[in-house]
């Protein structure tokens, strides 16, 4: 959930500027300087809601409209053709992810959830608080981007920028573009339509950008930073199976999981995975080492019917099961678990551990059905044997497959890049959909009204009925984005 602590900030924060902004003013002597102040600044106060506004861009935003004026007439043609598909797309979208909630409402598969290809983000409910500044930043970047798209369309079919500006509202950034009426609405259907659907199409050419920067990362940053090397930790989660003196800790290198290699981040969860699927892994243990002078105990059941003979209050010692010599037997013994099995061969049974030098029993764990014992290699540190559930383990430590070549370069620096590189991906195609939905009040009421008019002219010669087609759609997909936000928030903040 949210922390109380930082409501209580943004609370505190939006009083103290709103009550500074009602006593300056209503003063009688400050009131005229502070209003003057905030005009020449381009500054807007209300409540909860702080806006500026700008012109210094506007001779940027003149010169990129001049640049190579046939490439730039191609490059916003494709924004029109991608802005129309994405009208259709986001529909399509937008249908798919309300069945899915649907579904998901009544069928209780948090698996149909999973598959949503877009879902409302609430920070601090199924935002993680530690992530909301990657959020902002890309929310910030994507929305300059996207209304810098607008800007330069403008300016290269005639239309005037009056300004720019950037607004937060409540603690959400975001950006817009000021265009001058008069000439945006005599200027024809498709140039409005190259206009408006330029902040869609900056936001796709943004994903892009996004995910080529994110697969080129490790070429990028291999002067500094080598990968395939093995999984470095960053973070281990305080109080944690992993924390502790014999646990990891951060810029350790894991190398493997008992047998499974690992050369990376995914190779780590995909050997958690096989391993918690799979059957216990046994030891090959000399047969002169299970003797009696290693306490074996009185096997007893436990309520789900598995055999355990170790105190419950043991720290070192592990119940292993084993088949007696020339025997079907089964026998259980308590042993000191990092002394059996340090340096000793994985086995499925007694035949994998006829190769060695002498007589050895394979031995294993004698855990719950779904507990695992693991071997975590991190060399040169010895091995970190871990017991519970393998899903623990993958939750409680943060990995990345970035080590630094040098001690002076920061561990966190690559997984920063990953991290927003990733949230500008998913903010900026969430913005490209959203956007391009025929809804009131978004760049899709433009762009259908110009698309309307743009191929509905020569058939419906009557203005006002292709403005009522147009309602009609609008309305459409207002309440279609509508019932996906407000279902969306339902099933996030309810469960």
């Amino acid at each position: 959930m949210i922390p109380v602590s930082l409501l209580v900030c943004v609370l505190a924060g939006w009083c103290a500027v709103y009550l500074a902004d009602t006593l300056l003013r209503s003063s009688p002597t400050h009131r005229i300087g502070y209003e003057s102040w905030l005009a020449r600044r381009g500054l807007m106060l209300s409540p909860f809601h702080v806006r500026w506004q700008t012109t210094i861009f506007n001779r940027l935003f003149a010169y990129c409209a001049r640049i190579h004026p046939r490439a730039l007439y191609l490059w916003f043609n494709s924004g029109l053709v991608f802005g129309v598909v994405a009208m259709l797309v986001s529909v399509v979208l937008l249908v798919k992810t309300l069945q899915q909630t649907l579904a998901q409402m009544t069928t209780d598969n948090p698996r149909i959830g999973a598959q949503q290809a877009l879902q409302v983000v609430v920070p601090g409910v199924n935002l993680p608080t530690s992530h909301l500044v990657y959020f902002f930043l890309a929310l910030l970047l994507s929305g300059v981007i996207h209304e810098l798209g607008h800007a330069v369309a403008a300016l290269r079919e005639q239309v005037r920028v009056n300004g720019f500006g950037m607004f937060v509202f409540v603690v959400y950034p975001g950006a817009f573009v000021d265009l001058f009426t008069t000439h945006l609405n005599i200027v024809s259907p498709a140039q409005q339509l190259r206009i408006f659907c330029a902040g869609v199409w900056h936001n796709f050419v943004l994903c892009v950008v996004a995910l080529a920067f994110l697969f080129l990362l490790p070429l990028f940053l291999f002067p500094f930073y080598s990968t395939s090397a093995g999984a470095l930790v960053t973070e281990v989660a305080q109080g944690s199976a992993a924390d502790g003196p014999r646990g990891l800790s951060s810029g350790d290198i894991v190398t493997a999981l008992e047998e499974c290699p690992v050369a990376g981040v995914d190779d780590w969860n995909g050997c958690l995975s096989r391993l918690a699927h799979a059957p216990q892994t046994g030891y090959c243990v000399p047969a002169a080492g299970l003797q009696p002078s290693w306490a074996h105990g009185r096997a007893f059941k436990r309520l789900d019917g598995t055999m355990d003979c170790c105190s419950n209050n043991s720290l070192t010692d592990l119940c292993f099961s084993y088949i007696k010599p020339h025997t079907s037997e089964r026998e259980y013994a308590c042993m000191p678990v990092r002394k059996m099995v340090t340096g000793t061969r994985v086995c499925r049974g007694d035949r994998d551990c006829d190769a060695g030098a002498g007589p050895a029993i394979c031995v294993t764990p004698s855990l719950q059905n779904q507990t695992r014992f693991i071997r975590v290699v991190h060399p040169p540190e010895a091995h970190m044997l871990f017991v519970g559930y393998p899903p623990h383990l993958q939750h409680s430590v943060s990995l990345t497959n970035f080590v630094p070549r040098f001690s002076f370069l920061h561990l966190d620096l690559p997984v920063f890049l990953e991290t927003f590189c990733k949230y500008v991906f998913s903010l900026s195609g969430a913005l490209a959909v959203v956007n391009s939905v025929p809804c009131f009040a978004l760049d899709g009421q433009w762009m259908l009204n110009a698309l309307l008019e743009a191929t509905l002219a020569s058939v419906v010669p009557e203005r006002h009925k292709r403005e009522l087609v147009g309602f009609f759609l609008l309305l459409a997909g207002s309440a279609l984005l509508a019932a996906n936000v407000a279902l969306g928030l339902w099933m996030v903040t309810a469960r």
